[in-house]
């Protein structure tokens, strides 16, 4: 009896682990929704969404609450880590990124991921996490793979590996758990709410 109750929770932990059957990009079908897809996107320039955010790179890292305000010139995005009480806010306006909530002063320049990772150490790649957070790829030469509902399940761009692992249901479906990683750096979001700014 033990036996056989082993054997049906490794059969049961070995399916949890399988992965999700894939499509790949070369279907033009799926290619095409999904073009539509972006496109819908891009004219949302305004969007807000809330969860959690880990970063790690080179065994250093960090996780918090996220906010991220996205305006079409530009967002506002704020990580509260509530076991250090620190807080971070990083604003961008009209090709400038400020930087707050740092020990040393806040910091600017324009470059986001240049000015994070050599304040903090993250490789986070704020530009194309917009895009890629709302299940879209970023500018620029992209592999993708499909998932059963014809979602993303996997985009590849820019160096990055971009994972999507669940999807809130609805009209519009959006991302709800985004995996993305790139040469010992890991970006790991998941998504609480979805909405207008």
């Amino acid at each position: 009896m033990m036996r056989r109750l082993s054997l049906g929770l490794l059969a049961l932990l070995l399916a949890a682990c399988a992965p999700v059957p894939v499509r790949t990009g070369g279907d033009a079908g799926l290619l095409a929704a999904q073009s539509a897809r972006e496109s819908q996107l891009r004219e949302e320039s305004a969007w807000h969404l809330t969860g959690r955010l880990a970063v790690s790179a080179g065994g250093e890292g960090g996780s918090g609450r996220l906010d991220w305000r996205q305006q079409a010139d530009g967002y506002d995005i704020q990580l509260a880590a509530p076991v250090t009480r620190k807080s971070w806010r990083l604003v961008s306006r009209a090709g400038q990124v400020r930087l707050e909530g740092l020990e040393g002063g806040t910091r600017e320049g324009p470059d986001a991921e240049a000015l994070l990772a050599e304040a903090t150490g993250w490789d986070i790649p704020v530009a194309s996490l917009a895009d890629w957070a709302r299940g879209a790829r970023a500018p620029g030469p992209a592999r993708i793979e499909f998932g059963p509902e014809g979602l993303p399940a996997l985009i590849v761009q820019q160096g990055w590996t971009v994972e999507y692992r669940d999807w809130l249901p609805g009209e519009s479906p959006r991302p709800r758990r985004v995996f993305a990683s790139r040469e010992g750096a890991t970006v790991r979001l998941v998504v609480e709410s979805w909405g207008q700014p």
